[in-house]
């Protein structure tokens, strides 16, 4: 059987999840790597129909002015993460990809991006409507498409967390939202702007940051009209599935937790941008919302973000919990996680990828919700507890094998 083409567009086409995904995905095609954190190798998903590692063609959208092989050959030279040898490996397929990425939109990303921005993008800052800027961007998209002959295109946001959006005054439809897209008083940000242009054309999108993108309800009433599917948002990679597996712990064994303190430190350029309050506040709103949910109650919370330039992208999180024993008698549990911050989302937005694509073809529309078990802040989904949250992906994928049958 012929192989489907696939794109992987990518908003945030350089940073450092986008290049170990671009690295990773090359690895894998050529084989020089294992498949180590891929939940779609798993047993579970063997039949089912993914697509493969060589199905991929990857383009997107970036604000810097910089080249994908530098910015792969930073996470070896900083950071110590990516191989050196693997990667100039990768230097041929690197430089072809980097012809596919265009400039991105600063449409509301908030000062701290803005600063980190190139010429490129910097030239369609106040010259385009919020309208014009999606034209641009579908622009790309089609083009994308066009040129490599692609079956189908999902659309991934990596970009930089931006500062909150007041969602509360958000039209909730649709068709009132979409008038607000020729003002230039438009509050959607950047990364709605990239979900409109990705829904609107019908395409898949997945946002595995923190920031609002598809996540308003008019954005969401979008996706259904347009027949296509979408999730996020915040991927889950450290100390909040962490979190998500221990606290059932303590809710099942009926060990009341006081408090919950979680501190961490990493230098990239996320934990650059998260250094400033604004863009700060987004983040840990949502690393901070699941204790609630899964225990029954609020214990006392504190989560910390600090940027420490010198660890790159080496993330480090500590956390104190203090709980009740028996007889009321206060205990505590404290762990330290640390691993490198792309390496660990990378793997993990390869398999969102294969399973959006997969689930767009088998005519799953709106919220992909059994994605849940990907994200801190599911879209659609109250339940924040790991173990169910990946029933339901197990779930859904046997009845994909089950339709496969018929």
């Amino acid at each position: 059987m012929a192989r489907r083409k696939i794109g992987l567009w990518i908003i945030g086409a350089k940073g450092g999840v986008a290049s170990t995904v671009t690295v990773g995905l090359i690895a894998l095609k050529k084989g020089l790597a294992p498949n180590h954190g891929l939940v779609t190798q798993l047993p579970q998903f063997a039949n089912i129909d993914l697509a493969g590692f060589s199905d991929f063609t990857i383009g997107g959208h970036e604000i810097r002015d910089v080249n994908l092989y530098d910015e792969a050959l930073q996470l070896v030279r900083v950071s110590k993460a990516l191989d050196a040898e693997l990667v100039a490996k990768c230097k041929t397929e690197l430089d072809k990809i980097d012809k596919n990425i265009k400039p991105g939109t600063l449409w509301n990303v908030g000062s701290k991006i803005e600063e980190i921005s190139g010429d490129e993008s910097r030239k369609f800052k106040n010259k385009e409507t919020p309208r014009a800027a999606i034209d641009r961007l579908q622009s790309d998209l089609k083009e994308f498409q066009s040129k490599h002959d692609l079956d189908q295109v999902v659309v991934v946001n990596l970009a930089s967390t931006e500062p909150p959006v007041d969602e509360a005054a958000l039209p909730a439809k649709w068709k009132d939202l979409s008038k607000t897209l020729a003002k230039k008083t438009c509050a959607l940000p950047a990364s709605s702007l990239y979900a409109i242009a990705a829904l609107e054309l019908g395409l898949p999108f997945v946002n595995f940051t923190p920031s609002l993108g598809s996540a308003a309800p008019a954005i969401q009433e979008l996706a259904i009209e347009k027949e296509t599917c979408h999730m996020g948002h915040d991927g889950k990679t450290g100390e909040t599935l962490m979190k998500s597996v221990l606290a059932p712990m303590f809710a099942l064994r009926n060990l009341p937790v006081m408090s919950w303190v979680g501190h961490n430190i990493f230098g990239n350029l996320d934990g650059k941008v998260l250094d400033d309050p604004a863009n700060k506040k987004t983040k840990v709103r949502s690393k901070d919302r699941l204790l609630h949910q899964i225990l029954g109650y609020s214990p006392q919370t504190l989560v910390s973000i600090e940027y420490i330039e010198s660890l790159g992208d080496w993330k480090t999180a500590w956390d104190h919990i203090h709980f009740q024993g028996f007889l009321g008698l206060p205990m505590v549990l404290t762990f330290q996680w640390q691993g490198a911050d792309s390496l660990l989302a990378a793997p993990l937005v390869i398999d969102l990828v294969r399973l959006t694509e997969r689930a767009h073809r088998n005519g799953d529309r709106g919220l992909l919700t059994f994605l849940a078990s990907f994200f801190k802040s599911p879209i659609g989904v109250a339940n924040h507890n790991f173990v169910e949250q990946f029933q339901m992906l197990q779930a859904w994928a046997e009845k994909v094998e089950k339709m496969q049958r018929l």
